[in-house]
């Protein structure tokens, strides 16, 4: 792997973690310190890797350099050196205090999810500064989570930044009251963290499997810790295992996306699907029914095939999801189980009434459903979408669906 590939991928994994060992180290106020050492950090390594080689191990060559540049900062930083660093907590202030060990970056990253999920900030913003700081999200692909603008997510997050530094919002493990309030915020921001990376909208390749293994990284901390293993929670790792499952199957030995109705059950992991059925189970506790319980049941129907009641079951559960909580995605998602258990003109009735034009899923479903029953009106809508659509990987797809089109539209 190039430099050029390896350090994004790094960037992925790593920064998060060590802002979080620097934020709970400095206080949450000072999160632009530690954003901007670890940012010196990568950069460190996009101008050295390419012509010194990469090292033999990235990660404690990230988290070596990591920690120079943070005594560097201290020594040069005056202010810092003499109000701040006195209030740090242990024996010992300063660089020698950074603990880059997998149990300490644990700790830091469920404390600090926390702390930025605080009722302090609205819960957009909760959610929005969590996949900045801890996610590695950029601020487009917060904006394309939140269907808003790049200039609105700056503005939210300059707004909760000031917030917490105002509020003095401490960096610790909250109590059991506390973490009922923060809960919600905390699986929606894993559950978006996973969907990026099970969906990207704004990457060339669909699929990024390092931030969906980081969503199931941070849902197995709240399972393992008693305070935060709750059925939501269960039904959250449950839904992530179902679509895991079928990663390999989602793109072709070619790097392209195969839909699910042209995907290959062999290769379909099925020890991910037992787990997953373990996991439903463990949220199968108590009379609460999130939407995560509701999806989780979704997605453990398309990992079965040939069952007679399959389609009703899934439409069914789609129903009770947006009774629920309404999502415009989840609705145009719900078409397509119509579809299959109604007719195809059925749903493109139901869809056209969403009026989704934005969405590139909206005009790559229509298509989809009129293929079945008018070839024309199915290229009109697959014509659309490619004027939408950002991922080369959807494009190469969109092109062949086309390409398939006028082969049948020229033989009729």
């Amino acid at each position: 792997m190039q430099p050029t590939q390896l350090i994004p991928h790094l960037f992925r994994t790593e920064a998060s973690r060590i802002t979080a060992v620097l934020c709970r180290l400095f206080g949450i106020e000072h999160v632009q310190v530690a954003e901007d050492i670890v940012g010196e950090t990568f950069l460190t390594a996009l101008e050295t890797w390419p012509y010194k080689g990469i090292p033999e191990n990235p990660t404690a060559w990230l988290y070596a350099v990591a920690k120079n540049k943070t005594k560097t900062w201290l020594n040069r930083n005056q202010v810092f050196r003499e109000k701040v660093e006195p209030t740090l907590s242990g024996a010992e202030a300063g660089a020698e205090q950074i603990d880059l060990s997998e149990e300490n970056i644990a700790d830091s990253q469920l404390q600090m999810l926390f702390a930025i999920c605080t009722p302090v900030i609205p819960v957009e913003a909760q959610v929005g500064l969590a996949l900045r700081i801890l996610c590695g999200f950029g601020i487009e692909e917060i904006a394309n989570a939140f269907l808003t603008t790049k200039e609105t997510i700056n503005k939210r997050l300059y707004r909760a930044k000031e917030k917490l530094r105002a509020e003095k919002v401490e960096i610790k493990f909250p109590s059991k009251h506390e973490i009922v309030s923060r809960i919600d915020a905390v699986l929606i921001t894993i559950y978006l963290l996973f969907n990026e990376g099970y969906y990207s909208e704004s990457q060339d390749t669909i699929l990024q499997k390092d931030l969906c293994l980081e969503a199931v990284r941070l849902t197995y901390l709240l399972i393992a810790n008693p305070s935060t293993n709750t059925p939501p929670v269960n039904a959250l790792m449950a839904l992530m295992c179902f679509h895991s499952s079928r990663f390999e199957a989602r793109n072709s030995c070619n790097g392209e996306h195969v839909l699910y109705d042209d995907q290959d059950e062999r290769l379909w992991n099925h020890e991910l699907i037992t787990r997953g059925a373990y996991y439903l189970r463990q949220a199968a506790v108590g009379k609460s029914l999130s939407k995560y319980h509701l999806e989780a049941g979704i997605a453990y129907w398309h990992t079965v095939k040939g069952d007679d009641k399959k389609w009703e079951n899934i439409l069914d559960l789609y129903n009770q999801l947006l009774a629920q909580e309404y999502s415009p995605i989840a609705a145009l998602n719900r078409t397509y189980a119509v579809a299959k258990v109604r007719g195809y003109e059925v749903a493109i009735a139901e869809a056209k009434k969403l009026n989704l034009y934005n969405s590139q899923f909206y005009h790559l479903l229509l298509g989809e459903l009129y293929s079945k029953v008018d070839k024309n009106e199915a290229y009109k809508y697959y014509n659309q979408a490619l004027a939408i659509v950002r991922s080369e990987t959807v494009k190469n797809l969109v092109n062949k669906k086309i390409a398939v089109l006028r082969q049948i539209v020229k033989t009729d």
